[in-house]
Protein backbone atom coordinates (compact mmCIF):
# COMPACT_ATOMS: atom_id res chain seq x y z
CA UNK A 1 0.00 0.00 0.00
CA UNK A 2 1.12 3.54 -0.29
CA UNK A 3 3.20 5.44 2.50
CA UNK A 4 2.65 8.93 3.18
CA UNK A 5 4.77 10.59 5.48
CA UNK A 6 4.52 13.52 8.09
CA UNK A 7 7.87 15.48 8.75
CA UNK A 8 8.95 18.67 10.00
CA UNK A 9 10.24 20.40 12.44
CA UNK A 10 10.02 19.90 15.96
CA UNK A 11 6.83 20.40 18.04
CA UNK A 12 4.80 21.66 15.56
CA UNK A 13 2.22 18.86 16.47
CA UNK A 14 2.98 15.72 14.25
CA UNK A 15 2.40 13.50 16.24
CA UNK A 16 -1.19 14.84 17.50
CA UNK A 17 -2.00 14.69 13.46
CA UNK A 18 -1.12 11.39 12.97
CA UNK A 19 -2.99 10.69 15.87
CA UNK A 20 -5.98 12.81 14.24
CA UNK A 21 -5.84 10.52 10.81
CA UNK A 22 -5.08 7.32 12.66
CA UNK A 23 -7.99 7.49 14.69
CA UNK A 24 -6.63 6.06 17.70
CA UNK A 25 -3.83 7.26 19.97
CA UNK A 26 -0.89 5.24 18.36
CA UNK A 27 2.26 8.29 18.89
CA UNK A 28 3.08 9.93 22.01
CA UNK A 29 2.38 13.12 22.04
CA UNK A 30 3.89 15.62 24.55
CA UNK A 31 4.57 19.66 24.44
CA UNK A 32 8.58 18.36 24.67
CA UNK A 33 10.08 19.00 21.35
CA UNK A 34 11.67 16.30 20.03
CA UNK A 35 9.36 13.27 21.74
CA UNK A 36 9.17 10.84 18.35
CA UNK A 37 12.46 9.41 17.77
CA UNK A 38 11.77 6.47 15.73
CA UNK A 39 9.49 6.13 12.98
CA UNK A 40 5.80 5.22 13.92
CA UNK A 41 3.42 3.32 11.22
CA UNK A 42 -0.81 3.58 11.49
CA UNK A 43 -2.36 2.33 8.60
CA UNK A 44 -5.58 4.12 7.38
CA UNK A 45 -8.83 2.95 5.31
CA UNK A 46 -10.50 5.61 3.71
CA UNK A 47 -12.98 4.11 1.67
CA UNK A 48 -11.81 2.09 -0.44
CA UNK A 49 -8.05 3.11 -0.31
CA UNK A 50 -5.70 2.47 2.45
CA UNK A 51 -2.20 3.71 2.90
CA UNK A 52 0.04 3.35 5.73
CA UNK A 53 0.80 7.01 7.15
CA UNK A 54 4.06 7.76 9.15
CA UNK A 55 5.22 9.64 11.83
CA UNK A 56 8.71 10.77 12.38
CA UNK A 57 10.52 12.73 14.30
CA UNK A 58 11.40 16.32 14.30
CA UNK A 59 14.14 17.58 11.81
CA UNK A 60 17.14 19.47 13.21
CA UNK A 61 19.99 21.27 11.82
CA UNK A 62 22.87 19.17 10.78
CA UNK A 63 25.83 18.65 13.61
CA UNK A 64 24.39 18.35 17.42
CA UNK A 65 24.25 15.04 19.72
CA UNK A 66 24.55 11.68 18.03
CA UNK A 67 20.58 11.16 18.69
CA UNK A 68 19.50 14.35 16.71
CA UNK A 69 21.68 12.92 13.78
CA UNK A 70 19.70 9.53 14.29
CA UNK A 71 16.40 11.13 14.10
CA UNK A 72 17.78 12.82 11.53
CA UNK A 73 18.65 9.77 9.05
CA UNK A 74 15.36 8.18 10.18
CA UNK A 75 13.50 11.11 9.18
CA UNK A 76 15.51 10.43 5.81
CA UNK A 77 14.80 6.68 5.78
CA UNK A 78 11.30 7.59 6.09
CA UNK A 79 11.03 10.39 3.21
CA UNK A 80 12.97 7.88 0.67
CA UNK A 81 10.15 5.15 1.39
CA UNK A 82 7.33 7.45 1.09
CA UNK A 83 4.99 8.16 -2.20
CA UNK A 84 3.32 11.35 -0.29
CA UNK A 85 4.81 13.84 2.33
CA UNK A 86 2.93 16.05 4.35
CA UNK A 87 5.17 19.28 5.84
CA UNK A 88 3.62 20.43 9.28
CA UNK A 89 4.25 24.05 10.12
CA UNK A 90 3.34 26.25 12.71
CA UNK A 91 0.66 28.23 11.98
CA UNK A 92 -0.02 30.30 14.90
CA UNK A 93 3.78 31.32 14.80
CA UNK A 94 4.41 31.64 11.55
CA UNK A 95 7.54 29.87 9.40
CA UNK A 96 10.53 29.59 10.57
CA UNK A 97 14.32 29.50 9.20
CA UNK A 98 14.65 25.84 10.27
CA UNK A 99 10.83 25.57 8.23
CA UNK A 100 12.33 26.93 5.32
CA UNK A 101 15.02 24.64 5.23
CA UNK A 102 13.32 21.36 5.25
CA UNK A 103 10.90 22.65 2.53
CA UNK A 104 14.00 22.98 0.52
CA UNK A 105 15.08 19.48 1.44
CA UNK A 106 11.48 18.23 0.33
CA UNK A 107 11.31 19.77 -3.05
CA UNK A 108 14.42 18.33 -3.72
CA UNK A 109 12.91 14.66 -3.10
CA UNK A 110 10.71 15.86 -6.32
CA UNK A 111 7.77 13.73 -4.48
CA UNK A 112 3.94 15.50 -3.89
CA UNK A 113 3.80 17.41 -0.91
CA UNK A 114 0.80 18.91 1.25
CA UNK A 115 1.99 21.78 3.22
CA UNK A 116 -0.05 21.58 6.78
CA UNK A 117 -0.07 24.92 9.02
CA UNK A 118 -1.58 23.37 11.59
CA UNK A 119 -2.61 25.01 15.35
CA UNK A 120 -5.52 27.03 13.41
CA UNK A 121 -7.60 26.28 16.35
CA UNK A 122 -10.19 29.08 16.06
CA UNK A 123 -11.86 31.83 13.92
CA UNK A 124 -9.35 34.29 15.28
CA UNK A 125 -6.22 32.42 13.75
CA UNK A 126 -7.78 31.84 10.22
CA UNK A 127 -5.75 32.46 7.48
CA UNK A 128 -2.61 32.91 9.15
CA UNK A 129 -1.68 29.82 7.09
CA UNK A 130 -1.41 32.23 4.26
CA UNK A 131 2.42 32.61 4.76
CA UNK A 132 3.21 28.84 3.86
CA UNK A 133 2.10 29.49 0.70
CA UNK A 134 5.70 30.96 0.69
CA UNK A 135 7.81 27.60 1.01
CA UNK A 136 6.58 26.88 -2.43
CA UNK A 137 4.19 23.81 -2.64
CA UNK A 138 1.18 24.32 -4.54
CA UNK A 139 -1.00 22.08 -1.26
CA UNK A 140 -1.70 24.46 1.32
CA UNK A 141 -3.83 23.71 4.30
CA UNK A 142 -5.05 25.29 7.48
CA UNK A 143 -6.20 22.80 10.14
CA UNK A 144 -6.11 22.35 14.42
CA UNK A 145 -5.09 18.67 15.18
CA UNK A 146 -6.17 19.36 18.69
CA UNK A 147 -9.89 20.10 17.30
CA UNK A 148 -9.89 18.47 14.34
CA UNK A 149 -10.51 21.65 12.15
CA UNK A 150 -10.54 20.94 8.15
CA UNK A 151 -9.04 17.56 8.90
CA UNK A 152 -11.75 16.27 6.81
CA UNK A 153 -10.33 18.18 3.55
CA UNK A 154 -6.79 16.96 4.60
CA UNK A 155 -7.72 13.54 4.09
CA UNK A 156 -9.66 14.46 1.22
CA UNK A 157 -6.77 16.24 -0.28
CA UNK A 158 -4.34 12.95 0.91
CA UNK A 159 -7.08 10.17 -1.24
CA UNK A 160 -6.54 12.60 -4.24
CA UNK A 161 -2.47 12.28 -4.06
CA UNK A 162 -2.26 9.12 -2.78
CA UNK A 163 -1.19 6.96 -5.59
CA UNK A 164 -3.15 3.67 -6.34
CA UNK A 165 -1.90 0.49 -5.60
CA UNK A 166 -2.72 -1.90 -7.70
CA UNK A 167 -3.40 -5.61 -6.64
CA UNK A 168 -0.88 -7.17 -8.70
CA UNK A 169 1.89 -4.63 -7.16
CA UNK A 170 0.98 -5.91 -3.71
CA UNK A 171 1.39 -9.74 -2.72
CA UNK A 172 -1.18 -11.16 -1.06
CA UNK A 173 -0.04 -11.94 2.60
CA UNK A 174 -0.98 -15.37 4.56
CA UNK A 175 -1.53 -15.21 8.36
CA UNK A 176 0.91 -13.05 10.11
CA UNK A 177 2.42 -13.81 13.76
CA UNK A 178 2.87 -10.50 15.61
CA UNK A 179 6.11 -10.49 17.80
CA UNK A 180 6.68 -8.27 20.55
CA UNK A 181 10.46 -8.03 21.72
CA UNK A 182 10.15 -6.75 25.02
CA UNK A 183 12.91 -5.94 27.59
CA UNK A 184 14.98 -3.51 29.71
CA UNK A 185 16.26 -0.48 28.70
CA UNK A 186 19.58 -0.90 26.32
CA UNK A 187 19.24 -4.73 25.78
CA UNK A 188 19.50 -4.96 22.53
CA UNK A 189 15.90 -4.55 21.39
CA UNK A 190 15.95 -2.51 18.70
CA UNK A 191 19.63 -3.90 17.35
CA UNK A 192 17.61 -7.35 16.78
CA UNK A 193 14.69 -5.81 14.75
CA UNK A 194 17.12 -4.30 12.75
CA UNK A 195 18.90 -7.56 12.26
CA UNK A 196 15.80 -10.16 11.57
CA UNK A 197 14.09 -7.37 9.04
CA UNK A 198 17.52 -6.66 7.15
CA UNK A 199 16.85 -3.28 7.54
CA UNK A 200 18.09 -0.18 9.81
CA UNK A 201 13.95 -0.06 10.78
CA UNK A 202 14.79 1.06 14.55
CA UNK A 203 17.18 3.92 15.92
CA UNK A 204 19.99 1.95 17.74
CA UNK A 205 21.90 4.02 20.09
CA UNK A 206 24.15 2.55 23.45
CA UNK A 207 21.77 5.05 25.44
CA UNK A 208 18.92 3.25 27.66
CA UNK A 209 15.51 4.40 26.67
CA UNK A 210 16.42 5.60 23.07
CA UNK A 211 13.24 3.50 21.84
CA UNK A 212 10.14 5.58 23.10
CA UNK A 213 7.43 4.59 21.09
CA UNK A 214 6.47 1.04 19.73
CA UNK A 215 7.82 0.73 15.57
CA UNK A 216 6.79 -2.33 13.73
CA UNK A 217 8.21 -4.23 10.78
CA UNK A 218 6.39 -6.33 8.77
CA UNK A 219 9.37 -9.00 7.65
CA UNK A 220 9.14 -12.32 5.27
CA UNK A 221 11.35 -15.22 6.75
CA UNK A 222 11.40 -18.33 4.60
CA UNK A 223 7.59 -17.71 3.67
CA UNK A 224 5.99 -16.94 6.21
CA UNK A 225 4.95 -13.24 7.27
CA UNK A 226 6.15 -12.13 10.63
CA UNK A 227 5.01 -8.45 12.14
CA UNK A 228 8.02 -7.17 14.64
CA UNK A 229 6.90 -4.94 17.35
CA UNK A 230 10.26 -3.18 18.71
CA UNK A 231 9.19 -1.51 22.40
CA UNK A 232 10.17 1.16 24.71
CA UNK A 233 12.22 -0.46 27.53
CA UNK A 234 10.28 -0.71 30.54
CA UNK A 235 11.55 0.95 33.59
CA UNK A 236 11.31 1.01 37.46
CA UNK A 237 8.12 2.95 38.18
CA UNK A 238 10.40 5.34 40.46
CA UNK A 239 12.43 5.72 37.18
CA UNK A 240 9.86 7.32 35.13
CA UNK A 241 10.87 10.61 35.29
CA UNK A 242 8.53 12.49 32.66
CA UNK A 243 5.03 12.34 31.00
CA UNK A 244 6.63 10.53 28.06
CA UNK A 245 8.57 7.94 29.91
CA UNK A 246 4.83 7.08 31.31
CA UNK A 247 3.17 7.02 27.99
CA UNK A 248 6.08 4.69 26.70
CA UNK A 249 5.08 2.17 29.20
CA UNK A 250 1.96 1.84 28.58
CA UNK A 251 2.75 1.65 24.62
CA UNK A 252 4.68 -1.31 26.06
CA UNK A 253 1.93 -3.03 27.56
CA UNK A 254 0.02 -1.82 24.13
CA UNK A 255 2.03 -3.54 22.06
CA UNK A 256 2.39 -7.31 23.98
CA UNK A 257 -1.48 -6.89 23.85
CA UNK A 258 -1.45 -6.52 20.04
CA UNK A 259 1.11 -9.24 19.79
CA UNK A 260 0.38 -13.23 19.39
CA UNK A 261 4.23 -14.16 20.87
CA UNK A 262 6.77 -11.97 22.92
CA UNK A 263 10.64 -12.45 22.34
CA UNK A 264 11.57 -11.46 26.35
CA UNK A 265 14.96 -10.40 26.11
CA UNK A 266 17.68 -10.41 28.44
CA UNK A 267 21.35 -9.15 28.71
CA UNK A 268 23.58 -12.23 29.49
CA UNK A 269 25.17 -10.32 32.21
CA UNK A 270 22.37 -9.66 33.89
CA UNK A 271 19.34 -12.01 34.04
CA UNK A 272 16.51 -12.44 35.94
CA UNK A 273 16.03 -8.97 37.04
CA UNK A 274 12.80 -7.94 38.93
CA UNK A 275 12.06 -6.09 35.57
CA UNK A 276 12.49 -9.48 33.77
CA UNK A 277 10.15 -11.70 35.85
CA UNK A 278 7.57 -8.43 35.98
CA UNK A 279 7.40 -8.66 32.48
CA UNK A 280 7.39 -12.32 31.81
CA UNK A 281 4.63 -12.15 34.25
CA UNK A 282 2.46 -9.66 31.70
CA UNK A 283 2.97 -11.79 28.52
CA UNK A 284 1.52 -14.90 30.78
CA UNK A 285 -1.63 -12.93 32.29
CA UNK A 286 -2.18 -11.48 28.37
CA UNK A 287 -1.86 -15.22 27.19
CA UNK A 288 0.57 -14.35 24.77
CA UNK A 289 3.58 -16.71 23.50
CA UNK A 290 6.83 -16.33 25.08
CA UNK A 291 10.26 -17.07 23.93
CA UNK A 292 12.78 -16.06 26.81
CA UNK A 293 16.18 -14.97 24.58
CA UNK A 294 19.70 -13.94 26.40
CA UNK A 295 21.06 -11.38 24.60
CA UNK A 296 24.83 -10.41 23.63
CA UNK A 297 26.35 -13.66 24.37
CA UNK A 298 29.28 -12.76 22.30
CA UNK A 299 30.45 -10.64 25.51
CA UNK A 300 30.32 -13.17 27.56
CA UNK A 301 33.49 -14.76 29.10
CA UNK A 302 33.13 -18.38 27.93
CA UNK A 303 33.62 -21.58 29.71
CA UNK A 304 31.90 -25.30 28.91
CA UNK A 305 29.22 -24.71 31.49
CA UNK A 306 28.03 -21.39 31.13
CA UNK A 307 24.91 -22.09 29.15
CA UNK A 308 23.86 -24.52 31.61
CA UNK A 309 24.52 -22.08 34.37
CA UNK A 310 22.39 -19.90 32.39
CA UNK A 311 19.71 -21.84 32.08
CA UNK A 312 19.47 -23.17 35.37
CA UNK A 313 19.07 -19.74 37.08
CA UNK A 314 16.19 -18.68 34.74
CA UNK A 315 14.20 -22.15 35.35
CA UNK A 316 15.17 -21.64 39.32
CA UNK A 317 14.38 -17.93 39.32
CA UNK A 318 11.24 -18.01 37.14
CA UNK A 319 9.18 -21.19 37.66
CA UNK A 320 6.21 -19.78 36.33
CA UNK A 321 7.66 -19.16 33.02
CA UNK A 322 9.06 -22.80 32.79
CA UNK A 323 7.01 -23.80 29.57
CA UNK A 324 9.12 -20.61 27.58
CA UNK A 325 11.89 -21.85 25.24
CA UNK A 326 15.19 -20.42 25.96
CA UNK A 327 17.93 -19.07 23.29
CA UNK A 328 21.27 -17.87 23.51
CA UNK A 329 21.74 -15.41 20.42
CA UNK A 330 24.09 -12.09 19.89
CA UNK A 331 21.92 -9.13 17.97
CA UNK A 332 25.31 -7.73 17.52
CA UNK A 333 27.04 -11.19 15.51
CA UNK A 334 23.90 -12.96 14.77
CA UNK A 335 24.71 -15.54 16.52
CA UNK A 336 21.55 -17.99 16.89
CA UNK A 337 19.08 -15.28 15.44
CA UNK A 338 18.17 -17.74 12.53
CA UNK A 339 17.01 -20.40 14.82
CA UNK A 340 14.70 -17.36 16.15
CA UNK A 341 11.36 -17.09 13.03
CA UNK A 342 11.72 -21.73 13.36
CA UNK A 343 11.35 -21.22 17.10
CA UNK A 344 8.26 -18.51 16.49
CA UNK A 345 6.79 -20.60 14.05
CA UNK A 346 6.63 -23.52 16.36
CA UNK A 347 4.97 -21.35 19.35
CA UNK A 348 2.21 -20.05 17.45
CA UNK A 349 1.43 -23.70 16.39
CA UNK A 350 1.65 -24.34 19.94
CA UNK A 351 -1.20 -21.86 20.60
CA UNK A 352 -3.52 -22.85 18.01
CA UNK A 353 -3.61 -26.76 19.22
CA UNK A 354 -6.75 -28.18 19.80
CA UNK A 355 -6.08 -31.40 22.46
CA UNK A 356 -7.84 -34.32 20.70
CA UNK A 357 -10.81 -36.00 22.39
CA UNK A 358 -9.25 -38.87 23.14
CA UNK A 359 -6.13 -37.34 24.57
CA UNK A 360 -8.43 -35.31 26.82
CA UNK A 361 -10.66 -38.65 28.30
CA UNK A 362 -6.82 -39.99 28.78
CA UNK A 363 -6.30 -36.76 30.67
CA UNK A 364 -9.18 -36.96 33.21
CA UNK A 365 -8.22 -40.66 33.89
CA UNK A 366 -4.85 -39.50 34.92
CA UNK A 367 -5.87 -36.58 36.90
CA UNK A 368 -8.75 -38.66 39.12
CA UNK A 369 -5.74 -40.87 39.75
CA UNK A 370 -3.90 -38.36 41.45
CA UNK A 371 -3.56 -39.72 44.98
CA UNK A 372 -3.85 -36.27 46.82
CA UNK A 373 -6.89 -35.19 45.48
CA UNK A 374 -7.79 -31.19 47.60
CA UNK A 375 -9.92 -31.53 49.88
CA UNK A 376 -12.51 -29.09 51.91
CA UNK A 377 -12.18 -28.56 55.30
CA UNK A 378 -14.89 -30.52 56.05
CA UNK A 379 -13.79 -33.59 54.30
CA UNK A 380 -15.44 -32.81 51.16
CA UNK A 381 -13.08 -34.55 48.35
CA UNK A 382 -12.75 -32.75 44.41
CA UNK A 383 -14.74 -34.72 42.26
CA UNK A 384 -13.66 -34.36 38.34
CA UNK A 385 -16.93 -34.92 36.10
CA UNK A 386 -15.36 -34.20 32.94
CA UNK A 387 -13.04 -31.80 31.06
CA UNK A 388 -13.58 -30.02 27.26
CA UNK A 389 -11.12 -27.90 25.40
CA UNK A 390 -13.04 -24.53 25.41
CA UNK A 391 -10.54 -21.83 23.13
CA UNK A 392 -6.45 -21.40 21.62
CA UNK A 393 -4.58 -18.67 21.59
CA UNK A 394 -3.94 -19.27 23.87
CA UNK A 395 -5.32 -23.12 24.72
CA UNK A 396 -7.66 -23.17 27.47
CA UNK A 397 -9.51 -26.05 29.33
CA UNK A 398 -12.95 -25.96 31.21
CA UNK A 399 -13.05 -28.80 33.99
CA UNK A 400 -16.36 -29.57 35.38
CA UNK A 401 -15.85 -30.21 39.11
CA UNK A 402 -18.67 -30.91 42.11
CA UNK A 403 -17.08 -27.48 43.84
CA UNK A 404 -14.61 -25.38 42.52
CA UNK A 405 -13.78 -23.33 45.37
CA UNK A 406 -12.29 -26.98 46.39
CA UNK A 407 -9.13 -26.62 44.18
CA UNK A 408 -5.76 -25.53 45.10
CA UNK A 409 -2.94 -23.55 43.20
CA UNK A 410 -0.94 -26.80 43.77
CA UNK A 411 -3.62 -28.93 42.38
CA UNK A 412 -4.23 -26.83 39.05
CA UNK A 413 0.04 -27.10 38.57
CA UNK A 414 -0.30 -30.42 38.54
CA UNK A 415 -3.33 -30.31 35.89
CA UNK A 416 -1.50 -28.03 33.91
CA UNK A 417 1.99 -29.92 33.91
CA UNK A 418 -0.38 -33.45 32.90
CA UNK A 419 -2.26 -31.11 29.76
CA UNK A 420 1.36 -30.36 29.04
CA UNK A 421 2.34 -34.16 28.76
CA UNK A 422 -0.85 -34.64 26.65
CA UNK A 423 1.13 -33.13 23.36
CA UNK A 424 3.67 -29.81 22.46
CA UNK A 425 2.33 -26.51 24.44
CA UNK A 426 5.97 -25.30 24.40
CA UNK A 427 6.08 -21.50 24.40
CA UNK A 428 2.42 -21.11 24.96
CA UNK A 429 0.37 -20.49 28.59
CA UNK A 430 -2.14 -22.41 29.29
CA UNK A 431 -5.59 -21.22 30.72
CA UNK A 432 -8.12 -23.63 32.96
CA UNK A 433 -11.35 -22.87 34.23
CA UNK A 434 -12.84 -25.06 36.92
CA UNK A 435 -16.80 -25.16 36.58
CA UNK A 436 -18.92 -26.49 39.30
CA UNK A 437 -22.49 -27.22 39.62
CA UNK A 438 -25.10 -27.34 42.85
CA UNK A 439 -22.73 -27.61 45.87
CA UNK A 440 -24.52 -30.24 47.27
CA UNK A 441 -23.89 -32.52 44.27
Amino acid sequence: MAIVAIVGRPNVGKSSLFNRIVGKRRAIVDDQPGVTRDRIYGEVELGERTFLLVDTGGLLPEGGDSITGNIRRQVLLAVEESDLLILVVDGKDGMTTLDREVALFLRKRQKPVIVVANKIDDIVHEGREAEAHTLGFKDVIGVSAAHNRNIGELLDRIVSLVPEKGPGQVAPREEEVAVAIVGRPNVGKSTLLNLLSGSERSLVSPMPGTTRDSVDSQVTIGGRHFRFIDTAGLRKKSRIASDVEFYSLVRTHESIGRSDIAVLLMEGEEICTDQDKKMAGLVIEKGKGLIIAVNKWDLLQKDPDLGDRISKKIRDEMPFADFAPLIFISGLTGRGVHKLPEMLSAVQANRSRWLDTSKIGVLVRDVLAFERMPTAPGGRMLRIKGCTQVAVNPPAFAFSVNDRDIVTRSFERYVAKRIRDMDDFEGTPLRIFWRSGRKGA
